[in-house]
């Protein structure tokens, strides 16, 4: 059996990442991908799901090259491979190619086990990426962010991030690295209920859901209210972000599944699974990802990016409007 690689050997030739949380299963392919770029500027990534590693062509990416270059292969899904696939995987994991890093990304669980347990056997680092289904799971994962940001929240601000955004583990760091980037000193509820409860939790999603639907002049006089008496730019981003993600992520689940499973599947309570299906009347996928690409181009604008952030805003509320009626 093979020595098992330390968790904090980033460049192990095998880097197992198991679980069902997107957001850390990315984490880990993004680290690896940067400490192999840190030691080598010019570092080949080959991202890759399932069904594009077929037999042979995991050989053929981990070949000798002749300029010896280092290389990160990324395998998604790898509980999805195929048996023919699984065994040229079992054969290189016998004897890995030095300069190569090969991540698998495996939901875990019995399909595909037989690979987990021949990358386990190979030495793997391992790092679990489960859901976080608990809410303490997730309050510690929002104080986990606090500290990786070197930046000191209270315990009750930690909590109060949790009940206000839910379940979903990119929103949470998102907020997190939000608050950390626009808040001096500690992060304490106040400044949690400042920027996403409350009031200004109220005005923000009020102008995202007139926007998802639609309404593009009652949106943008909400808008104008809230910036009016003073809700923080940044809470407001937050709120059309999250309302255009909700439709991407509802619009992505299977059909068919009750407001129940659904609820579980997405982090989202059942309520906001019914509000969210009447909302996504007339969008598109293309409409979602231009919808996104606004709202990231109003919140840079926001954080400093733009000379008129409030216009930014604007723009960023009519591009949604607009996108929701493409089809």
């Amino acid at each position: 059996m093979a020595r098992k690689a330390s968790e904090d050997d980033l460049l192990a030739p095998l880097t197992l990442a198991v679980g069902q949380e997107d957001l850390l299963l990315d984490r880990v392919v993004q680290q690896v991908v940067a400490a192999a770029r840190a030691a080598d500027a010019d570092t080949d990534v080959r991202d890759l799901t399932s069904d594009a590693l077929q037999p042979g062509t995991l050989a053929e990416l981990t070949s000798p090259s002749l300029f010896a270059e280092r290389k990160v292969v990324i395998v998604r899904n790898a509980q999805d491979l195929s048996a023919d696939t699984i065994k040229d995987v079992k054969k290189y994991l016998d004897a890995p190619v030095e300069e190569i890093t090969l991540v698998l990304l495996h939901a875990g669980g019995a399909k595909g086990k037989a690979l987990l347990d021949a990358a386990r056997k190979a030495g793997a680092r391992e790092v679990a990426c489960p859901k976080m289904t608990k809410a303490g799971d997730r309050l510690a994962f929002v104080r986990g962010e606090f500290r990786t940001l070197g930046r000191s929240a209270t315990p009750e601000a930690s909590q109060a991030l949790v009940d206000s955004i839910g379940s979903d583990l990119r929103e949470l760091a998102s907020a997190c690295a939000q608050l950390a980037a626009d808040v001096e000193g500690t992060i304490d509820v106040a400044v949690v209920a400042r920027y996403y409860t409350g009031r200004a939790e109220a005005t923000g999603f009020e102008v995202a859901d007139l926007a998802v639907t639609g309404r593009t002049a009652e949106a943008l006089e909400r808008l104008r209210w809230a910036l009016a008496v003073g809700q923080p730019l940044p809470g407001i981003t937050f709120a059309l972000a999250s309302g255009v993600r909700a439709i991407g992520k509802l619009a992505s689940a299977p059909r068919g599944a009750n407001p129940g499973q659904l609820a579980r599947e997405l982090g989202m309570p059942p309520w906001k699974i019914d509000r969210v299906r009447q909302q996504m009347r007339g969008w598109t996928g293309d409409g979602v990802s231009v919808a996104l690409r606004a709202v990231a181009e109003a919140d840079a604008a926001v954080k400093g990016g733009g000379a008129d952030p409030a216009y930014a805003l604007e723009k960023a509320v009519v591009a949604i409007a607009r996108a929701s009626r493409a089809r």
